[in-house]
């Protein structure tokens, strides 16, 4: 599980019990606080809980926040550029994914309105939060994101099944991405309205209908270096008619199960 934001005390508590338990599962990899202008998004919000975010005015403040994040155990460092409020001057976005990268940790980006694409990518980030939905994405752009970036899908938080205009603009700029080469990972931002807490089918077809094969979807869903087994009672159908429906089937197995017995 990534968490993309939240209080840090209670997400590096929730990693601890994970690495503590007897499987090491779930595996948790954190952000801590989004990093967000003085009175910007997601502070104006009333599902951000105080502590969630942390206010970043100037370089050195950007500086002191990613020292405090990479000494709390934050894997990710996560910032937000929202045309809906207060946003990050171009110099402090930019000394945020600076010291990000010096700290080893990648750069991280909720884009969101006109221009949040471009000033993400000027900045250096390595991956986008949610798959651009508010605007279609110069084709130039998207091209270089392509070549350097990330996307998280997030395409069911748009209509969660029904039929809804942002999520068309974000298939359509996900299916260009993809054609250019980019790397696309699986995310739903659960919590964001009536997601299943399971893997999403609407999620995965939506993939599908950007034009990740059954195979690119598995290798957008799972880490290079995971040792997790995962257990399809009846087999993984890879005809893509039946593919999230029998992947949505699997159950993680734990370290001592053997799915034979």
């Amino acid at each position: 599980m990534w968490d993309l934001g939240g209080v840090p005390s209670e997400v590096a508590g929730l990693a601890e019990r994970g690495r503590q338990a007897g499987a090491g599962l779930p595996r948790i990899r954190f952000a801590g606080p989004f990093l967000i202008a003085p009175g910007g998004y997601p502070s104006d919000r009333s599902w951000a809980a105080a502590g969630s975010w942390r206010e970043i005015s100037t370089a050195a403040d950007a500086g002191a926040a990613v020292a405090d994040l990479a000494t709390g155990g934050a894997s990710l460092v996560k910032v937000t550029a929202h045309t809906g409020g207060p946003q990050l001057a171009r110099p402090v976005l930019e000394a945020l994914v600076t010291a990000a990268h010096a700290a080893g940790l990648p750069a991280v980006v909720h884009a969101e309105g006109a221009g949040t694409v471009e000033a993400a990518y000027t900045a250096g980030a390595d991956i986008l939060a949610h798959t651009p939905w508010t605007e279609r994405i110069d084709d130039t752009l998207l091209r270089a994101c392509a070549q350097r970036m990330r996307w998280i899908s997030t395409l069911d938080i748009h209509g969660w099944g029904d039929p809804d205009p942002a999520r068309q603009v974000a298939v359509d700029n996900l299916r260009r991405f993809i054609g250019y080469g980019g790397v696309v990972r699986y995310g739903t931002d659960l919590g964001n309205g009536p997601l299943p807490a399971g893997i999403n089918i609407r999620e995965i077809r939506l993939l599908e209908s950007a034009g990740l094969t059954p195979d690119a979807v598995l290798t957008a869903m799972t880490e290079k270096d995971s040792t997790t087994m995962s257990w399809i009672s009846g087999g993984l159908d890879l005809t893509p008619e039946r593919f999230a429906d029998t992947l949505a089937t699997a159950r993680v197995l734990d370290t001592g199960a053997d799915p034979r017995s």
